[in-house]
């Protein structure tokens, strides 16, 4: 299984998909140090050590997973998430809200606008309520380029994330999204789903009235 690869010139965003769900998993690795931030550790533990070790080539420095990082609690996110922390004894990061229901402890709290700082690059975590009480959106912003978003199920090509039909949900979670992202990053910022392929808010923006008009 080969991971898609976005070449910057701090870091690598590698992703590749599993599961019948096709769950994104997301792998950034730094150039120059080597550390890598792994996001949604969502199932089949073979492909994401392969992914990790396809990020390996990417640094010259010795790589080493510094963090396993989760946008939200639902299973389809967390499957392998239990063996990979097993088999590495590396730390782990949710949001607040989101913690108790993952399948490991989780070692990072993390609320609006927490930054994590990794040798060599910094990404902040954007609170989304609606999905998941706690869902996170991990951005990095790339000093030379577009910033990177990784979504988790809360924002789509086409529409949020799923709120089971909770009027009060859908609006909590369009809100955030508007405010935490469409009115804090430009429309160049590429959008990573934990689903699918990747967008940016430029090609999102002209329909979030239509959204909130449709209420999903």
């Amino acid at each position: 299984m080969d991971s898609l690869l976005y070449d910057l010139p701090a870091l690598t965003i590698r992703s590749i998909s599993v599961s019948e769900m096709d769950n994104n998993v997301y792998l950034l690795t730094a150039k120059e140090s080597g550390a890598q931030l792994l996001i949604d550790a969502a199932d089949d533990l073979p492909a994401i050590r392969q992914l990790i070790a396809d990020g390996a080539a990417d640094t010259k420095a010795e790589p080493h997973l510094a963090l396993i990082a989760t946008t939200h609690q639902h299973w389809d996110h967390v499957r392998a998430l239990k063996e990979l922390v097993e088999a590495t004894g590396v730390r782990t990061a949710a949001g607040t809200d989101d913690a108790e229901a993952l399948p490991v402890p989780v070692d990072v709290r993390l609320s609006h606008g927490d930054v994590g700082t990794f040798d060599g690059f910094n990404v902040t975590a954007v609170h989304l309520r609606g999905h998941t009480p706690g869902s996170i959106a991990f951005v990095y912003e790339d000093p030379e380029g577009p910033a990177h978003i990784f979504s988790g199920d809360s924002l789509f090509p086409g529409g949020v994330g799923n709120t089971q039909k909770d009027p009060e949900r859908f609006a909590q979670l369009l809100d955030d999204v508007s405010e935490r992202l469409f009115n804090a990053y430009p429309d160049t910022a590429v959008v990573h789903p934990g689903h699918g392929k990747p967008t940016t808010l430029g090609a999102e923006r002209p329909h979030l009235e239509e959204w909130r008009a449709r209420g999903w």
